[in-house]
């Protein structure tokens, strides 16, 4: 299997190309490549595919084998690679992800290579059982929430994906190994969930650390970043317009009051190529 190492903010990703289909066994393939001991080593196993309902199609399998409805770091980095690689060149083009449907993806190019992806990341969805979670309500905000003795609060949004927000005195310093397993399997998500914790730092400034589901503490999540600053200007807490610090560094966020509409910016960047030779039963 010929793969292309890439990352966005250390959010880091084995992308395939070439396929016109998901392999049968790509759970287990996942979970082997995605090993940073005896595989490759990556949050996530992204193919890029054709695509009916736009230029082309992402389906990202994360490192335990469950497949992610939509992912803001990678989607930066099929872009870029589509690009780099020849296989467009657009500077515009649209993605077809599971969970979010089709998606504008605006590329910023210097000599010759992206540096930079603008994206249109769609409207956020904010009642409570289309998250989903459990709570029948038309927005979840600073909701209480329980875990061995612990109350936290938050605040619900989907990207395309789930995502808890929860604001808490240090982001940077939090204890997520604790807490990020626990809250992503509560029951009050069916789904489980992506939690983000949330320090605001300003009104256009938050520092944010990230419990993936399905692939544990990453170093940047950019549906995160975008569910962030909506859940911060739900709470007004933030601007519409923001940039979210997270462990691999920053990302651009605007909720659009025009459209509704979620709009990330940030770098992708490409690693290295290689093949993968290792049979998977």
């Amino acid at each position: 299997m010929e793969f292309t190492k890439m990352n966005g903010l250390g959010n880091d990703f084995i992308i395939v190309v070439g396929e016109t289909q998901l392999p049968e066994n790509v759970s287990n393939l996942a979970i082997k490549v995605c090993n940073r001991y005896f595989g490759i080593g990556a949050d996530g196993l992204v193919y890029i595919l054709p695509s009916e309902k736009a230029d082309f199609m992402m389906r990202i399998i994360n490192s335990d084998g469950s497949e992610a409805e939509q992912c803001g770091n990678a989607i930066r980095c099929v872009a870029k690679y589509l690009y780099d690689h020849g296989l467009t060149n657009n500077m515009e083009i649209s993605i077809e992800t599971i969970g979010a449907g089709a998606q504008k993806v605006w590329l910023n190019v210097d000599q010759g290579k992206v540096k930079t992806v603008k994206v249109n990341m769609g409207e956020p969805i904010l009642q409570g059982k289309q998250v989903p979670t459990t709570i029948d309500q038309e927005v979840v905000v600073n909701h209480p929430i329980e875990v061995d003795g612990r109350k936290f609060y938050f605040t619900a949004v989907s990207m395309g994906n789930p995502h808890c927000v929860i604001y808490v005195d240090d982001a940077v310093n939090f204890d997520l190994d604790t807490w990020g397993p626990k809250l992503e399997k509560h029951p009050i998500f069916p789904n489980k969930i992506n939690v983000e914790f949330v320090t605001v730092k300003n009104n256009s400034l938050m520092d944010m650390r990230v419990w993936e589901r399905g692939a544990g503490p990453t170093l940047a999540c950019g549906t995160g970043a975008c569910a962030t600053v909506v859940a911060s200007v739900l709470n007004e807490k933030s601007n519409r317009n923001a940039t979210v610090s997270l462990k691999g560094g920053d990302l651009f966020i605007e909720w659009n009051e025009e459209d509704n509409h979620v709009y990330m910016t940030g770098p992708a960047e490409e690693v290295y190529q290689g093949k993968f030779l290792l049979s998977i039963s």
